[in-house]
């Protein structure tokens, strides 16, 4: 009779597993969240309100001023966020990875909230108040915004400018970064000086172009564009009184100052074209107009969507040409110029806020665009 040993199985324990923490420790880390990212922002502003109340004393030296104020807002602030990673560093293990991102990309989201969100639900209530921001009205100030001449004639020309500048700078800036890439000396140089007018402020730029529209009735002619049409015996122009050509003549000032930026981020992207592709196509027999257009063209598509999307938000925001050149008189009034017109020099809170509100709305999609732009490209990688 054979017997059989029996055999011993050995069960392997799993450790066990962490489930999710209770509901009172959710909450504990909850309100450590909210307290990290509002500590800062309170902490920062009670250090710089007690550092400004007394850098106002007159009898402060301005050398002591100047460095007390690099020392706050720069190592203040470091010194700051250093303390609070040094508490949360102290915490118990499980929670430090939980508190961290909130010590740091909290306090910019309160700081955003406050300075960008509050702003703009209050903008978008008073557009619905009246001229000193008091009494409902509902919506007669937009009514008045979509039937007013003067209204109406700056949306027409603000559609120009959307239209017609960003299209040009991205050409001309297209063209020149291609004509740069193709230079085998002096390439900075030439890039910086198409760059240049990018450094120049609008007002500054206009001020710049006055002097090349300007037009007296009587005497020598100062402008350039009239001095050189009197010496060919010509009579001088009234040129930003003429309508509609007035608003191509102040467009003319926004595309020289950003087809500066429009070279330079296209230029960029050529760069970093694959040259094997390139040479491909060159070697299948393809013309170099063909290689741009095929090729280079396709390849910097969504860098020039980024582009044209960044010069169109500019374009709606464009204020300062308009205003130095004309004031907004002889049609060319543009959105922005009448929104601060109705704000600030009307005292109309109520129709400046609509004005607002229909500019950030219309801004909207074409963000909705850049969006999806970068989503289909992160989907591509």
């Amino acid at each position: 009779m054979t017997g059989r040993t029996p055999r011993l199985e050995v069960v392997k324990e799993e450790p066990p597993q962490a489930g999710a923490p209770p509901p009172l420790m959710r909450i504990g880390l909850t309100l450590l969240r909210a307290a990290s990212a509002v500590a800062v922002p309170i902490a920062a502003f009670i250090i710089l309100w007690l550092s400004f109340e007394w850098l106002r004393d007159a009898r402060v030296n301005r050398g002591v001023i100047v460095l007390v104020a690099v020392a706050v807002g720069v190592f203040g602030i470091f010194a700051l966020y250093w303390a609070m990673d040094f508490a949360v560093n102290r915490m118990p293990e499980a929670w430090r990875e939980s508190i961290r991102p909130w010590v740091f990309v909290g306090p910019a989201l309160v700081i955003l909230g406050v300075f960008l969100l509050y702003p703009a639900v209050n903008t978008i209530l008073l557009s619905f108040r009246g001229p000193s921001g008091d009494g409902f009205v509902g919506l007669e100030n937009y009514g008045f915004v979509f039937t007013d001449a003067g209204m109406l004639r700056s949306i027409r020309n603000t559609l120009g400018w959307i239209l017609i500048v960003p299209t040009t700078a991205v050409a001309v800036g297209l063209g020149f970064a291609v004509l740069a890439d193709k230079l085998r000396r002096g390439e900075a140089v030439a890039k910086s000086i198409i760059f240049l007018p990018m450094a120049v402020s609008f007002v500054g730029a206009s001020v710049v172009w006055g002097l090349i529209y300007n037009y007296k009735v009587f005497g020598n002619q100062t402008g350039l564009l009239n001095g050189i049409v009197t010496a060919f015996g010509g009579d001088p122009i009234a040129w930003l009184s003429r309508e509609p050509w007035n608003n191509l003549f102040l467009m003319v000032i926004m595309i020289w100052m950003q087809t500066g930026f429009a070279m330079v981020i296209l230029s960029a992207a050529i760069k970093s074209v694959p040259e094997d592709i390139i040479e491909a196509a060159r070697i299948d027999g393809a013309s170099e107009v063909q290689v741009f257009w095929r090729v280079v063209l396709p390849s910097i598509l969504s860098t020039i969507v980024v582009v044209m999307t960044t010069m169109v938000i500019n374009v709606l925001k464009v204020f300062d040409i308009v205003f130095v050149m004309t004031n907004g008189d002889s049609g060319t009034e543009v959105m922005a110029e009448r929104m601060i017109r109705w704000f600030f020099r009307l005292r109309h809170d109520g129709r400046g806020a609509a004005i607002a509100v229909i500019l950030f709305l219309a801004i909207i999609p074409v963000m909705a665009v850049n969006v999806r732009r970068f989503r289909a490209e992160e989907a591509i990688r």
